[in-house]
Parts: structure tokens; sequence; C-alpha cells
């Protein structure tokens, strides 16, 4: 099968390789040829630095840590710290790609800010201090004053949007951001689920008016669910109804997925709705079920930007405060979550929107690994992700690393397929083998 500069996704290849070497003279189909190479270097399980291990950390009790470390996802620092290795961070980015979709839907632009935290800022909301907010990293410049490392940014981009809003015409205004929040917990448990350092994408949405802002509220709730949805969870994640804890004195609202591992107990109110109560607010109508939490939302009204001087000019040129919501999804904890509930005796089962590849290519033997080194060439030539496991070891090996990392679909080669050139074809959830011609297989995972 002839490779196709047409037939390429270059969304997908530029991140693997960003810059390949390139003459003044070279052409477009040469270069694409120069990138296509790049990425069989790097796709391959040989030089895959990480390595599959049987055993976790004497220290690691939560499964899904267990089973990112032994597949080779993530490497533990220290209690409630982990690294994020090759694989592991591949699926964060199809996490966020899936949240920024949403968010974007939304309206919401992305932004970046810093995890240095001026102090000033949150003294003006009382939360600077320890009684409010037990959760603080703090530390000192050389010059004496006095920094935080965030916890969350409302106060923060409270504060920024003094500079950029001033009159109702400038609302609504919303946007969200992914970063590493820092949060001293008194003990770091369940592996990523509750870390000391952790990716979370939140969204903040400035409006003027309380209808305006309940609207947001509303639709951004409906985006989380349909983002529960996308990464495998939808059907046992609930909104919850919650107290506002260390971000606001009203109620707020959580997404609740239902799962043994999790630490909080929920009460379902409406199956058909997928609402929930948490146990703080009810006397326990029915039975509870335990629960991570993998979303919250929080409604501060206009009283964070009373507190910080937020004010507009209304359409009759009065000054007013605005309406402030805030919206969170722990990246981490949501992956975390996925391979607590979507996993099975073998190890991690990853759903398709957010596995680090769509096909984990096997060659089984020494006969069959020119053949193999051609479907790979040619999976990954018409943009089709794939881990290639060329490695000299036992077959078996290689099918159990295979079912612990998770690759939704699994391609053998063998010698049988050397003569049939039918590939065999395993789903890794639901365990079903069967057999297709790679134009076949191209055709599917590109549908």
């Amino acid at each position: 099968m002839s490779v196709r500069t047409q037939d390429v996704r270059v969304h997908l290849l530029k991140p693997i390789c960003m810059n390949p070497p390139r003459t003044a003279t070279e052409s477009p189909r040469l270069l694409y040829r120069r990138r296509v190479f790049c990425i069989i270097a790097l796709m391959r399980q040989s030089k895959l630095f990480t390595k599959t291990r049987k055993e976790a950390p004497k220290d690691e009790v939560s499964k899904n840590a267990s089973l990112l470390i032994r597949a080779g996802f993530i490497h533990k620092e220290m209690a409630g710290v982990y690294s994020y290795l090759p694989l592991g961070w591949r699926v964060i980015q199809k996490l966020k790609k899936v949240i920024g979709e949403e968010m974007e839907k939304l309206g919401s632009q992305e932004i970046l800010m810093s995890t240095l935290q001026n102090k000033e800022i949150w003294e003006k909301t009382n939360r600077w201090d320890d009684v409010e907010v037990d959760v603080w990293f703090k530390s000192v410049f050389k010059n004496g004053s006095e920094v935080g490392f965030g916890w969350s940014h409302e106060e923060p981009i409270g504060e920024m949007m003094k500079s950029h809003i001033s009159s109702y015409q400038n609302l609504p205004v919303q946007v969200h951001q992914f970063q590493n929040k820092l949060r001293n917990e008194v003990r770091a448990k369940s592996g990523i689920i509750r870390g000391r350092e952790f990716i979370m994408k939140d969204m903040y949405c400035f409006a003027m008016t309380e209808e305006d802002n309940l609207d947001f509220y509303k639709k951004t709730t409906k985006a989380y669910l349909e983002i529960f949805r996308r990464v495998g969870l939808g059907d046992i994640t609930y909104v919850t109804s919650a107290s506002g804890g260390v971000f606001t004195d009203k109620f707020s609202h959580e997404f609740q997925t239902i799962c043994d591992a999790g630490e909080d107990t929920i009460y379902i109110t409406d199956e058909i709705k997928k609402e929930a109560v948490n146990e703080e607010m009810t006397d326990k109508k029915s039975e509870g079920q335990k629960a991570v939490e993998v979303g919250n939302i929080f409604n501060f009204g206009t009283k964070k930007s009373e507190e910080l001087g937020l004010f507009i000019t209304d359409k009759d040129g009065e000054k007013k405060p605005v309406f402030l919501s805030s919206y969170g999804i722990g990246v981490t904890r949501l992956m975390g979550t996925v391979v607590e509930v979507l996993s099975d005796e073998k190890g991690i089962v990853w759903p398709k929107t957010i596995a680090p590849f769509q096909v984990h290519l096997l060659s089984l033997s020494e006969k069959a690994k020119d053949f193999a080194d051609e479907i790979y060439t040619t999976l990954i030539s018409h943009g089709i992700e794939v881990l290639y496991d060329d490695r000299d070891v036992r077959a078996g090996e290689k099918f159990a690393d295979a079912d612990l990392i998770g690759i939704p679909m699994r391609v053998v080669i063998g010698e049988k397929t050397l003569a049939s050139k039918m590939l065999e074809v395993k789903d890794r959830a639901r365990g079903e083998t069967r057999e297709i011609i790679v134009e076949h297989l191209i055709k599917e995972l590109m549908g």
C-alpha cells in the first residue's frame, strides 16, 4: 500500500516529531516521509524507556496507582506525588483534548496563570488564613515577602480581570486553564485520585447579571456530563448537591462517579437525570454509594468581586459587582478514576477516546517481523496511533503486557498471518477476537 500525503492526519504527526531536519531543496513529500520514520522510531516498544513490572511499590496500596506504575504510565516520587511517563502523558493529553473541546464549545478561552500566588490578593477574601484554607503550601522570597503555591485561582483571576473588564459590554467572559495545583493534604491517599500535586482544569465565568451567570452554570453542567460520557464514565457519574466547603458558603454541585475507592458517599435521587446528593445534604432517604468527586462547580454570586473590588459600569452608568462562578475538573484524578472503574484482573482497559494509542501491534516471531514492520508503517502512514511491540521476548510476555497496558485494540502478527494475510484483532474490553485484512482495519479506525 502506497504512502500518500493526503491520508496523513497532520495534527497527530506533528507533536511527535516537531522539527525534523530539512534542507532548502527538500520537497514536502520528503519532509512528510521524514516525519513518518521519526514516528516509527518513537512508537516502537523496544525504544520505549519505560518498562512494565510485575509488582507495584510495597507502599502503594491504591489500585489505580498500582496498575499505572506496573504498566509504565507513572512514576511515584513520594506519597501523593507522581511523575507522568510517555504513556501516561499521552493519556493526559487525550483527556485535556476532550475537556478543552467542551470548554471551547461554551465559548471559553484558554489561558495559563502563574502557580506563584500573591499573598495580598488572598488576604482580601480572608483565604490566605490557614484557619480558612488548610491546604496551602507557602514559602518566602529572599526579600522576606511571603508567597503561596496555587491550590485554586479564583482570587488571582478576579484581580487580573480588573485590568480587562470595566463595562457591561465586556461581559460575559469565560476563561479556562490546565495547570498543576499544589495542596498540602494531611494524608495523601488513593493514588492519583488524591495527591499533593495534580493537574486540574479550572474555568471561570464573569457575568453582568445573575441570570447570565446561572445560564452558563446550567450549560456547563451539561458540558461536564458530556465530558464524563466521552471518557467512559457517563453511566455512573451523577450531578450531586453538596456544601461549598472552602470555596463558598453557598451550596455547590459536584460530579461524583460511583467507585469503591471513593472517599464520598452519595445518595441517588434521580437515575434518569443522573442527580444525587452528598451525604452531608441528606437524612439518608436511600442507600448510599461510594463515589469519587471528578468535577465541581461553584457559584460565588457577587461576593468575591465585592471583596476584590471587581466592579463594572452597567448600561445605566452605575457601578456594580460582577457575578463569578468557577468550574473544576481534576484531570489526573479523572485518569485515576477511569483506571479504578475500567480495569479487570489482567490490567487497565482504556476507553478509545483517551487511550495512549489506538492499536497495540504485536509481532510474535522473527519470521513475522518483516510483515509486522510493513503493517506498522502502513498504519502510521494513515495517521493511526500505534504502539508496536517489536521486542525480542516471549509471546506470553507480550500478551500479558498488552493486557496490563490496556490499549483498546490488539493486532497480532504471527507466522499464521504470513500465509493468510489476515490480521488477528482482539478487543481489549470485550475479549472478542476476529480476523480482518489491513485495508478494512484502516477503514474501521479512520471511520
